[in-house]
């Protein structure tokens, strides 16, 4: 039987909390009932075990950041989405370091596809509209901002920014340029290049 005041909801709740003190990696069953004050097994009237606990805060950190988007996104179309689009990642990340580290988690098919993930790549799709790309460019560039976006906040995380001279904020503005850049100077897809007369 459940413990009086322990919910799923606060369950989950208290774990992503822990994962943004202490790190993903380091949120534990054990660790969740030390801070509810309660014993391990109290939580087990609520997830089946350690991976569940896990999900859960991926499940919520997607969430969270699939809505905190949408607001950014209300309203604005090329660029303006494009930048708006990429400053909420890293505002969540930067506020929500254990979260973000969370909406990586692996999940199984059925788990993924009843999250918030889809939307992320809706969203993602959406600002790609302005730019007018085909398929396959455009299932390209999802996975393109992806990478330069996940790519850029993880070592900004990690503190692979501190010890420079130029600052982080001036990198990311001329990230977010170039790719804007790029977007709207695509290569036409499958197109090859020519060869110079002989």
């Amino acid at each position: 039987m459940a413990r009086t005041g322990i919910t799923a909801d606060r369950l989950t709740r208290t774990a992503a909390e822990l994962a943004d003190e202490l790190g993903f990696e380091r949120v534990t069953v054990s660790a969740v009932a030390r801070r509810l004050g309660v014993r391990d097994p109290s939580l087990y009237a609520h997830i089946e075990n350690a991976r569940e606990l896990k999900v859960r805060v991926a499940l919520l950190a997607l969430e969270e950041m699939a809505d905190g988007v949408a607001d950014a996104l209300a309203g604005r179309a090329g660029k303006d989405a494009l930048v708006a689009f990429a400053n909420a990642y890293r505002a969540y990340a930067a506020a929500h370091p254990g979260r973000y580290t969370a909406a990586r988690f692996e999940l199984d098919p059925e788990t993924a596809a009843g999250s918030a993930g889809p939307r992320h790549t809706e969203m993602t799709r959406a600002i790609l509209r302005a730019y007018d790309l085909p398929e396959p460019d455009q299932t390209d560039a999802v996975r393109f901002l992806g990478s330069v976006f996940h790519g850029f906040v993880s070592l900004e995380l990690a503190g692979g920014f501190r010890h420079t001279p130029r600052a982080a904020e001036a990198s990311w503005t001329w990230t977010l340029d170039t790719v804007d850049f790029a977007l709207k100077n695509r290569p036409v897809h499958g197109a090859t290049v020519e060869e110079p007369p002989s």
